[in-house]
């Protein structure tokens, strides 16, 4: 006979999978750190098998815990979809979110496919623009939400969601445009944080380089990375594969990490966007220390 799944079990596995470590699952519960590891070996126990690879410095899923991940957080969305219909199902309205498309392609399709689940009566307009666009349609109350890079020049703050890499990027087999100086760089518009970051860390290291073009989408940079014209700088969440290059292998200079937020309109005090914000945090935050450690695996 198949065992109940326990859904508080089921929330500190997640928690624990998605943060790699009992420490940080037992701080996003608000459980101790033994009752943590207690719950795991309950629902291991359960499953008659092993969840986790348990060594002095990492916590990873065995390939168990990797089907079963997949399946509790189908489990918790389908909770949480069961108690919206049944305790809220009075939420309607309409939310203006924006975002830029590097954000919008890569961190808010699931979390938009969530929250409308769970709230079918409201209704998002999404709108895509960068940053420098978004901060004065948020001040004039044009969007409601925006998700964007913390830009305290643009007047851009809000309530902390992840803390995101940024890595190089190119044809990884282009060592001629790797190694040419001055180096030729696709930047984001002028008053970008992403832009002002990879110009920051050219200047420090020294590094020869011509701004050879110049976008204010993700996509525009795509375009001349994938035509071997120039190296570009973006958000590890919406690096594709095919340009994806090791860590070190040109020895370009690190860059900083870019912070985002929710940033909400004066006229965004209302449920539905509460909600919204909410389903943000909770689907797409990740401590700063998980965001290195998960960034070094994927790509080290």
């Amino acid at each position: 006979m198949a065992p109940d799944f326990d859904a508080d079990l089921l929330r500190t596995f997640i928690a624990a999978a998605e943060l790699g470590s009992f420490t940080k699952a037992a701080q996003a519960v608000y459980r101790s750190q033994a009752a943590v590891s207690m719950q795991i070996k309950r629902l291991e126990s359960a499953m008659g098998t092993a969840l986790f690879v348990r060594d002095t410095r990492n916590l990873s899923l065995t390939r168990a815990g990797e089907t079963l991940l997949e399946y509790a957080r189908r489990i918790r969305s389908l909770q949480d979809e069961a108690w919206a219909a049944v305790a809220r199902p009075d939420i309607a309205g309409h939310v203006v979110l924006g975002s830029p498309d590097d954000y919008i392609s890569s961190l808010l399709p699931p979390v938009l496919h969530r929250f409308s689940a769970m709230y079918p009566a409201v209704e998002i307009t999404v709108i895509c623009a960068q940053s420098t666009a978004l901060a004065p349609m948020l001040a004039d109350n044009k969007i409601d939400l925006a998700f964007v890079t913390r830009d305290p020049s643009l007047r851009l703050n809000g309530e902390f969601i992840r803390r995101e890499p940024v890595r190089w990027v190119g044809k990884p087999d282009e060592s001629r445009l790797w190694l040419s100086r001055p180096l030729p760089v696709a930047l984001y518009e002028a008053g970008c944080a992403a832009r002002a970051h990879t110009v920051a860390a050219l200047d420090r290291a020294g590094l020869p380089y011509r701004a050879a073009y110049s976008s204010a989408s993700m996509l525009g940079l795509l375009a001349v990375v994938d035509a071997g014209l120039a190296v570009a700088a973006l958000a590890s969440c919406s690096i594709p594969d095919r340009l994806s290059v090791p860590a070190g292998r040109y020895a370009l200079p690190e860059i900083e990490p870019l912070d985002i937020v929710v940033a909400r309109s004066a006229k965004s005090n209302r449920p539905t966007c509460d909600f919204l914000a909410a389903q943000m945090q909770q689907d797409l935050s990740r401590p700063e220390s998980h965001v290195s450690t998960l960034d070094s695996l994927m790509h080290g």
